[in-house]
This record gives structure tokens, sequence and C-alpha cells, in this order.
């Protein structure tokens, strides 16, 4: 199987990582899983939706966790979030060459309230921490539920993100938001406004996402390896320059794009001569045409 989407997290881990050396920190047979669910009688899963782990990337020592989409859409609870801390815990004690994050969720699991929005915002913290110690932070964006909520703010906690175009980030569901505002501020329905508005093309062009490739397991780890590589190179650590620059390319952006209602509108105001085109594009087509234009390039 090729296709990153298609994959469940045990399979985009079991590929994405050298083969035959990724070992699992708390898997199913430890059967650690949310107390929180078992008191509403949910279903629950003896991995509480999360992988995490150790291996190895072209023999260097990587720590990793994958969601899975299937399991409550990736939501995060309180023994999910838990793993995840203690999985980058972990990574700064034993001085990993990287972290690597193959996230998908709809963010908090609404059925642990307050615990699940303790659970991501520590994990928020763990990430600086981990880049605070020098260890670069790579997440990987392809699996049908998206990467949105708690998760995607803290996916760009991270020093790169590497998204396929199926891939969609983003703070807010468009469920979330058409419920909050209304059909008419957001459609979910319309899921070429949501593809357009939260997907991996829209995300490259504003500079959200580093890396975009196709969608396929091999163009995943590849991107991975690249990005840890120019991580390390770059001194991953966080500083005071790098946090004032990425909110001075917050207020270009806002500047620049705020009265703008529609990615087509945006798009067309980075330069791109026909906008419409965009969602047709395949990956090469599309960088060849978006390196020239996206915000905050230069």
């Amino acid at each position: 199987m090729s296709s990153y989407l298609e994959c469940n997290a045990r399979e985009r881990v079991a590929r994405v990582f050298d083969p035959g050396s990724f070992l699992e920190f708390l898997p199913p047979a430890a059967r650690v899983v949310s107390p929180h669910l078992a008191m509403l009688d949910a279903p629950v899963s003896f991995d509480d939706g999360v992988v995490v782990g150790r291996g190895t990337l072209d023999g260097k020592p990587v720590f990793g966790a994958a969601q899975e989409g299937g399991f409550m859409g990736g939501a995060v609870g309180e023994v999910h979030g838990a793993k995840l801390v203690g999985m980058l815990q972990r990574a700064v004690a034993e001085n990993a060459h990287a972290v690597l994050l193959l996230l998908e969720s709809g963010g908090v699991r609404l059925h642990e309230a307050n615990a699940g929005l303790i659970a991501v915002s520590e994990v928020m913290r763990a990430i600086l921490d981990v880049r605070a110690a020098g260890i670069p932070v790579v997440v990987l964006i392809g699996g049908s539920n998206g990467c949105f909520g708690g998760m995607g703010i803290a996916a760009r906690c991270a020093n790169t993100v590497v998204m396929s175009e199926e891939g969609r980030l983003a703070m807010s569901g468009p469920e979330v938001i058409e419920t909050a505002h209304g059909v008419e501020e957001f459609d979910s329905r319309d899921r070429a406004l949501v593809w357009r508005t939260t997907g991996g093309k829209h995300r490259y062009l504003l500079g959200d996402c580093q890396v975009l490739v196709a969608d396929d397991v091999s163009a995943f780890r590849q991107a991975a390896l690249a990005a840890i590589a120019e991580g390390r190179a770059r001194h991953p650590g966080l500083t005071l320059e790098g946090l004032e620059a990425e909110q001075a390319m917050l207020e270009r952006r806002l500047d620049e794009f705020g009265a703008q209602s529609e990615p087509l509108q945006v798009w067309k105001a980075l330069g791109i001569p026909d906008p419409g085109a965009i969602p047709m594009l395949d990956v090469d087509d599309f960088l060849g045409v978006a390196n020239q234009h996206r915000a905050g390039a230069a």
C-alpha cells in the first residue's frame, strides 16, 4: 500500500520508520485505556487511539507517535495525551536525534472535557521542551480526518510541517465553524471549499506547511528525513528572534489577506495568474507555480 491517506496509524509507522525498528511503548497488550470513556459506557481502545515509541530513520534514533483516526477521529483524551507527553519527555531524556509526529486528529475528545484540554496543553508544552533541547520536531499530516483543534495548534509548534494535498490543517474544523457561526459563514458540506480552506495546498501557500508531498508513504518518509537533516543543521532550539519573526509573519499575513473571505481571493492576491486552476494541479505542477508566489517566501 503506497497511499498514506489509506494507511492506519500502525501501517504508517511501519512504513515511515526503518523496517522492523519501531519499539512501541504501552502497546495494546498493556490495555491502558481511558477511564472517562468507560464511565460513560463509550467504546474504548486498548491503545487509546495513539501509537508512541522509538525507532530509527535512516539508522538514526527517532522517537515518534501516530494518532489513529479510526478511533474517535484521533481525538485527544487524558491517556492519549499522557502517552504523547511521556514519549516527548523520554525523547529529551535520551537526547533523541529527532521526534516525528504523524498527526490525525479532530482535536480534544469532548467526552473528556477539561481532562482533554489539559492533555493537549501539556502536549504543546512538551513539544516546545523538545525543541528547546535542540531536537527537531517534524509533523506529518495526510490522514482523512485532518489535524484540527488543539492538535492543529500543536502541529504549528513543530519545526516543520509536511502535508499532502489531501491532508487538512486548521484550528477549528468545518463542522465546528458552521455550528458556531452558521452555514452562511462556512458550509461544511461544500467539500471543495473545505479543502481549499484547510487543505495542504492552501497551507503551503500561506506558509503554515513547509513541505508539500504526494499522497505516498515513501514521499512522506523522504520529506521527514530531509526536514530532520535541515532542522539539525539550523539548530532547532527556540529563540526570541525566531518567535518575533513568526509573529511578524502573522501580522503581515493578516494585513495582506485579512479582508479576503475565500482562498481563491487569497491566491489571487498572492499573484497567482489562474487561481481557479490550483485545485486541479498535481503536486509537481503546483509547486512550480506556488514557489513563485508563496506568502513570506522571501
